[in-house]
Parts: structure tokens; C-alpha cells; sequence
């Protein structure tokens, strides 16, 4: 597990896939989800899926935490722990 000290504090990073289900696509979920990300200085990405999913790869602090925009509604999030990756900067939108 990479750590990374901000102000003197260590903080542990986690790297975590999400799915999440719902009415996730065509309501600015991943233009949210990556204001959000880039609010908390998160790397990473979000991507739609054919299946009406969304899919997100999301790294940083282990305590952050991330809420859906008013326009959707989430139903059911579906989250896969990772390995961290040094090489994921910035949190951007896959198309």
C-alpha cells in the first residue's frame, strides 16, 4: 500500500473500481464524479459502459468520500479494491 504525507500526516492510499448502477448515465454523473475527484485531489477515471453502468477507477486518501449528483439516483454500487498505481495523476473522463 503506497502512503503519501500531506502537512505532516501520513495518509494511507487506496485504489478502488466502482460500478455503480441506477440512472447514472445522461445526467452528468461522470462530469460530476470528476469535479468531485479533482475537489479532493483524486486520480484516476470514469468511464460510461454499454451495459448503462458506470465504471470508475478511483485512487487516493482511504478517507475520502464521494456523494452522486441530484440528477441521479444510484441503486446499487458494486466496489473492487486495487493496487494503487504512481503513474495515475489526474482524474480525467474516458469516452
Amino acid at each position: 500500500m503506497l502512503s503519501r504525507i500531506f502537512y505532516g500526516i501520513k495518509f494511507s492510499m487506496v485504489a478502488l473500481r466502482v460500478y455503480v448502477s441506477g440512472i447514472v448515465q445522461g445526467v452528468g454523473f461522470r462530469a460530476f464524479t470528476k469535479r468531485v475527484a479533482d475537489s479532493y485531489g483524486l486520480s484516476g477515471w470514469v468511464r460510461n459502459l454499454s451495459d448503462g453502468r458506470v465504471e470508475i477507477f478511483v485512487q487516493g486518501n482511504e478517507k475520502e468520500v464521494f456523494k452522486g449528483p441530484r440528477a441521479g439516483k444510484v441503486s446499487r454500487m458494486e466496489i473492487i479494491k486495487g493496487v494503487p498505481k504512481d503513474d495515475e495523476r489526474d482524474f480525467i473522463i474516458r469516452y
